[in-house]
């Protein structure tokens, strides 16, 4: 099979935009740097990363006959305000589990920012004190139960959409979206930035840039900080997707990176890189970037081309997968 052989249901303005980021560039004297913004590519609720893989993951709900779809996040997860957000789109109810994933002292953080959003989409939100995880969690399949007993039929996704079989399909398209957009700009990115936590989006990038003609070093920058983890779950998935699209070749181990450097000692808490990162890109270039996820890619992105450790001939894309909202829920930050 190849990817176009699977039902992809539209709910982005097509493809997302690519710019370049001269200020950022000039300051850091080195490679050049483009971003590739999945934080504007839709109109669903400031869309973000996960409506691309959400498209994928459309037509085998409605296919099944689905009413609900029922996904888990932490109470700040961008993840599953995108799945509320493509419910409402299509008429569907959405009931999310939000899990207490970090441990950040600001009072308003089940209030504000992505859940907020997802309460006014209409979407069913139950609070778990459960901390982070990236597996697969029992108050998920509670929820899924608990909508078949009232007599729905839910569509389960898990976090991140990652464990989904379909779920690194959005971003292997996004692979040959970079590379239909770098035919009419006439630029080739030799290097891929990309925050790396569930692992489908860095996943999805890897299989999809691995049946393409020139070499590329796609790296994950890990904001888990369980960082054997994830890069376990980025190369089952990436593998699995490959596979799907039908890539007709095994992965090499040097394909799958994911650095550590950026992440902290723990989920969602930023580190001073995270918040000077946040700060360079916010006075730089006006792009905002957040605490948990795209302040920590960028910091990596900062810090590799600062030590050239990707060299100044390179031409860099920063994929920003979006999740802004969650500012919300650090407001003590920037006083």
């Amino acid at each position: 099979m190849a990817i176009s052989d699977f039902e992809r249901y539209p709910l982005t303005f097509g493809p997302s935009p690519v710019h370049h980021l001269p200020r950022l560039t000039q300051h850091l004297g080195g490679a050049q740097i483009w971003a590739k913004r999945e934080d504007v590519s839709s109109g669903l609720a400031f869309g973000g990363n996960k409506i691309r893989k959400l498209e994928y993951l459309v037509p085998d709900a409605l296919a099944q006959g689905a009413d609900t779809l029922v996904s888990i996040g932490g109470y700040q997860s961008n993840h599953t305000r995108q799945v509320a957000a493509v419910a409402a789109k299509l008429g569907l109810k959405a009931r999310l589990v939000q899990e207490n994933w970090v441990e950040w002292p600001d009072p308003l953080s089940d209030r504000v920012g992505n859940i907020q959003l997802s309460r006014i989409m209409g979407a069913k939100v139950t609070l778990d004190s459960a901390g982070f995880d990236i597996g697969i969690r029992s108050s998920w399949q509670d929820a899924i139960d608990e909508v078949i007993a009232d007599g729905g039929t839910p569509y389960p996704i898990p976090a991140g959409a990652s464990e989904h079989h379909l779920g690194g399909l959005g971003f292997a398209n996004w692979a040959y979206e970079v590379e239909q957009q770098e035919r009419e700009l006439g630029v080739f990115f030799d290097t891929i930035i990309v925050c790396t936590v569930t692992g489908s989006t860095h996943a999805g990038m890897i299989a999809g840039f691995a049946g393409q003609d020139r070499p590329r070093r796609v790296i994950g920058i890990d904001a888990s900080a369980t960082l054997e983890k994830t890069r376990a779950q980025v190369e089952r998935i990436a593998r699995h997707t490959a596979e799907l699209i039908g890539l007709g070749r095994e992965l090499s181990d040097d394909e799958i990176t994911v650095l550590e450097g950026w992440a902290g000692d723990l989920y969602g808490i930023p580190v001073e890189s995270t918040l000077d990162a946040i700060r360079l890109g916010g006075s730089l270039e006006a792009m905002i970037t957040d605490p948990v996820y795209e302040g920590k890619s960028l910091a990596g992105l900062i810090d590799l081309v600062s030590s050239r450790e990707i060299p100044a001939t390179s031409t860099v894309l920063y994929a920003h997968l979006g999740g802004q909202l969650a500012l919300n829920a650090y407001s003590g930050l920037f006083r």
